[in-house]
């Protein structure tokens, strides 16, 4: 029997096991980063500034697509970047925002992740790209996040984190997992001296074969 989409209930328990899992496994720390998880005609995002491991379900934010929160407690400051991904994206259905230590200290260097390893693919392009510095809860950092996931699946964010998209909770997570040893590799790499770089047409034909990677 086929299952159908998760309940209300089920995604907001879904998004605390998620975001507990992204702490457990060292790619977020404390009370940083978020998650959101489209829903009906919004979308169901992470608390501000309340610890993964107080937080339970009936804590997760619902969010409509102008804005308006609904619950208890405030969204996420990083709200506008799930709306605006949401809206512009409509075959994303979950985003994991993340300040992975080795993603976070390129990004501080306002450095992208270049073509240094195929699966740099995983993220949809060539590279994966580091947004402007722009303040943390803005428009600014929202719109800016967002053309950096133009064709793509993740993006870095300067002086802040990264951002990793998916058709599910546990997609995203993956691929955040993905962009956090990319980012480890490529910065080991940069120790001992300039990586080699994979060329465009290379690229091209990992980006083609990935379209049916792990289908069976």
């Amino acid at each position: 029997m086929t299952r159908g989409p998760m309940t209300e209930r089920e995604l907001r328990a879904a998004i605390v096991a998620t975001a507990r899992r992204m702490n457990a496994l060292g790619i977020n720390q404390g009370r940083s980063g978020n998650l959101g998880a489209r829903f009906e005609d919004g979308f169901l995002v992470t608390p501000s500034g309340l610890a993964y491991e107080e937080t339970e379900p009936g804590d997760i934010v619902r969010v409509g697509m102008d804005g308006t929160p609904r619950g208890a407690r405030k969204p996420s400051s990083e709200w506008r970047i799930h709306r605006d991904v949401f809206a512009a994206r409509p075959e994303v259905n979950a985003i994991v925002h993340a300040h992975a230590s080795y993603a976070t200290a390129l990004a501080c260097l306002g450095r992208a992740i270049p073509a240094f390893h195929y699966m740099v693919a995983v993220a949809g392009g060539s590279d994966i790209r580091c947004a402007p510095y722009a303040t943390f809860g803005t428009q600014e950092l929202s719109d800016r996040a967002l053309a950096a996931l133009e064709d793509r699946t993740a993006c870095l964010l300067a002086n802040h984190g990264m951002v990793a998209l998916g058709e599910s909770l546990e997609a995203a997570l993956a691929l955040a997992i993905e962009v956090e040893t990319l980012a480890q590799q490529y910065c080991c790499a940069l120790q001992v001296g300039t990586p080699n770089r994979l060329s465009e047409d290379e690229m091209a034909l990992v980006l083609a074969k990935f379209k049916d990677y792990g289908a069976s």
